[in-house]
């Protein structure tokens, strides 16, 4: 058995910018926004530069958990606690593409009211947001790959809806014959290839670290209730909106409870753990994951006649954070740049301010 070492501290030093990287992350702002710009004049709707296809859209309730150790017990975990929190279950790219183009899932959760000093960079002033997709790293190790795969996705943005169809369900059998031998492929499932599953019985990660108080961590959704368990791998028909669908039949079913767990893996080598390369999953034989949190969602209607509306108002991002919780590594910073540039074209286009969410305890609606 390996032995378990000692959690990395945090410092600002773990972290490492490239010469380039300004340049870099400027390039991508003009790459995702001349994409939202080119999705919009064709719908006449700004969408997210990523992840515009919303599945589902829920209030939940979620809990940080009694008994923490010292390790664990940090940032928005340092004491127990209960907060109300919005759930958005989406799929990539930019542009609304039927399920039939099968792109990985995420899951994007927002926990409202929460006290604490504020990260530096960040525009809401009381949520904590947890960004995560079904899979334990990144396709490329940082931004200058990132880059690269999406001047490749700006080029087919609203391009050849049909021939997407079909590439999408070539990689699919490509896929899925990986899988068969005890492989997968992390850019096979982003140009999509990824297996049509049920997305309530994914398991989500953030692939990129964040500062988790005195330490570093990575986090990750896990589903712990029965019913989520047992869609652990079902699959799904390929129908235009088949991920919604599924969803929405789960939590109309009277008495439907959906229960995630929050897991963190704390940094115990920087060597085997590095925080500028996302394409390293981090091995859990030298940290495993462990559980801080629990978040509850019950029977609901999960995708309403005004959810796209909702969806306008709201913005989901990493930098949504207690200065705890500070995300780390060249793409959480590059994300903080593009993520901003695109929510402000987003508003500016569909004339639809973003506004930061608060709990409203004892009414039906989460959002005032």
């Amino acid at each position: 058995m390996t032995p378990t070492l000692p959690a990395v501290p945090y410092s600002p030093a773990v972290e490492h910018r490239d010469a380039d990287e300004d340049a870099t992350i400027a390039e991508m702002v003009k790459v995702f926004t001349d994409m939202a710009h080119t999705v919009a004049a064709q719908e006449g709707h700004a969408h997210r530069a990523v992840h515009a296809k919303g599945h589902a859209l829920l209030r939940g309730r979620f809990r940080v958990l009694d008994g923490l150790s010292p390790e664990l017990a940090q940032g928005l975990f340092a004491a127990p606690g209960e907060f109300d929190a919005l759930v958005r279950l989406s799929s990539p790219p930019a542009e609304q593409l039927p399920d039939t183009v099968s792109t990985p899932r995420a899951m994007a959760v927002k926990i409202l009211d929460v006290p604490g000093a504020r990260v530096e960079g960040g525009d809401e002033l009381r949520s904590q947001d947890f960004l995560m997709v079904n899979g334990p790293a990144f396709n490329t190790p940082g931004i200058g790959g990132f880059l690269r795969s999406a001047k490749l996705l700006a080029a087919t943005t609203e391009r050849m809806p049909r021939t997407k169809q079909v590439i999408s369900a070539t990689l699919r059998g490509t896929e899925a014959a990986l899988e068969a031998v005890g492989g997968q492929s992390a850019s096979l499932k982003a140009l999509g290839g990824e297996p049509q599953h049920h997305p309530l019985g994914e398991t989500f990660f953030t692939q990129v670290p964040f500062r988790y108080g005195d330490y570093i961590a990575k986090f990750s959704w896990v589903p712990v209730s029965p019913a989520l368990v047992a869609l652990t791998g079902t699959k799904l028909e390929s129908e235009p909106d088949t991920q919604r669908d599924a969803i929405s039949a789960f939590f109309a079913a009277p008495g439907a409870v959906a229960e995630w767990e929050l897991r963190v893996q704390l940094c115990r080598d920087l060597e085997k753990m590095p925080i500028e390369d996302a394409s390293v999953v981090w091995p859990e034989d030298l940290s495993p994951y462990l559980p801080v949190g629990r978040l509850v969602v019950e029977a609901q209607s999960s995708w309403s006649t005004d959810a796209e509306a909702t969806e306008d108002a709201l913005a989901f991002a990493p930098w949504h954070a207690l200065a705890a919780h500070q995300p780390l590594g060249n793409l959480n910073r590059a994300r903080r740049v593009v993520m901003a540039a695109s929510r402000e074209f987003r508003s500016r286009f569909n004339r639809c301010p973003i506004h930061e969410p608060t709990s409203t305890a004892g009414t039906s609606d989460t959002l005032r």
